[in-house]
């Protein structure tokens, strides 16, 4: 049945939204050290922009430092660069066999601001969610029109989109809750 195959493909689509906003999220830094802040960092490795994780170890030796080792040792300065040129606001030191991330304790203003983009890609979530609703019951509309579904099909389908799409935006809802509790604990 189409209708099926709709529902199935709208669903996964709204699953990325949502995966996409978790990792988005996970990016964002809080007062620990994680691991996954340094996901968006590119280290210009011969020519290529390399994430940082497949040129060294990463480790979080306590909760507010992160290091790096490098696995090739010139690397060190680059490294150490693309860090500092990285909108996180922190500052790596080069011992000459690793660098250490200290991670200082957010001020408040700085909070609030992380909350604010926390918001943001929460949002932009839940706008790829409608999206993908809207294409999925303007297929169904098309569908309806050209008479391969009944007008019963139609409406029992677009209800069970509507209901995937609550759950999924509920699902952003609590990402979005438990980040921002992370990020304003002191």
């Amino acid at each position: 049945m189409p209708t099926k195959n709709l529902i199935a493909d709208a669903n996964q689509r709204m699953h990325a939204s949502v995966e996409t906003v978790r990792r988005e999220l996970a990016s964002l830094r809080t007062g620990r050290a994680s691991l996954s802040m340094l996901d968006g960092v590119r280290v210009d490795y011969y020519g290529t922009p390399t994430p940082l994780n497949q040129v060294g170890n990463l480790s979080t030796p306590d909760p507010t430092l992160i290091q790096v080792q490098p696995w090739d040792a010139k690397l060190l300065g680059l490294i150490e660069r693309a860090i500092r040129t990285s909108d996180l606001d922190l500052n790596p030191q080069n011992d000459g066999k690793v660098i250490r991330i200290p991670i200082p304790p957010l001020t408040e203003e700085r909070r609030k601001g992380l909350v604010k983009t926390a918001h943001r890609h929460a949002e932009e979530g839940r706008v790829a969610i409608r999206n993908v609703r809207r294409d999925v019951n303007d297929h169904f509309k098309k569908m309806l029109k050209s008479h391969e579904v009944s007008e019963d099909d139609e409406k029992q389908a677009m209800a069970e989109v509507q209901k995937m799409t609550d759950q999924h935006i509920e699902e952003i809802n609590g990402i979005l809750k438990k980040k921002e509790s992370e990020i304003m604990a002191v």
